[in-house]
């Protein structure tokens, strides 16, 4: 997969990024791009990279993100109905915290079913396999931060 990547021939799931980044002692934002640099900057939007295009156009897009195995990354979620989005679970210690600006997030986390409705937020330990889905009949919008600490 990393030849298929490196020739511009593969287009690799969020899952795979996530995979390559560990192994290498990197963060998903590393790898894109969008990681910390040594002073504060503004990452334009332009640059924003889509990670995850759904079915019916929905996109998970990697706002922003800091550098190396313990990051912390930004990330904003739109689904349309019917729309889910699926991950084999993060490493020991992951965590996702959730803000839902529209709709209704279906949110999977081992054996744990949360909706969370508009104006609501979530933590979860998604070291786990877990699941995001728009089980509603309009838009889905979300915010999502993802923490990894390795030890």
């Amino acid at each position: 997969m990393v030849v298929e990547i490196e020739k511009c021939t593969a287009n690799p799931s969020i899952g795979i990024l996530c995979k390559i980044a560990a192994a290498l002692g990197l963060s998903v934002a590393d790898i894109v791009n969008v990681s910390e640099a040594p002073s504060a900057h503004i990452i334009d939007s332009q640059d924003i990279p889509t990670l995850w295009t759904g079915d019916l156009g929905g996109t998970a897009r990697l706002l922003a993100g800091t550098s190396g195995p313990n990051m912390i990354e930004l990330w904003r979620w739109e689904m349309h109905p019917g729309e889910s989005f699926s991950s084999q679970g993060h490493p020991q210690g992951t965590l996702e915290l959730f803000h839902v600006e529209k709709g209704a997030l279906k949110c999977v986390v081992g054996e744990t079913e949360l909706v969370i409705p508009a104006g609501s937020s979530a933590v979860a330990k998604t070291d786990v396999p877990h699941s995001y889905s728009n089980a509603g009949r309009s838009k889905l919008v979300f915010t999502m931060s993802v923490t990894e600490m390795h030890q």
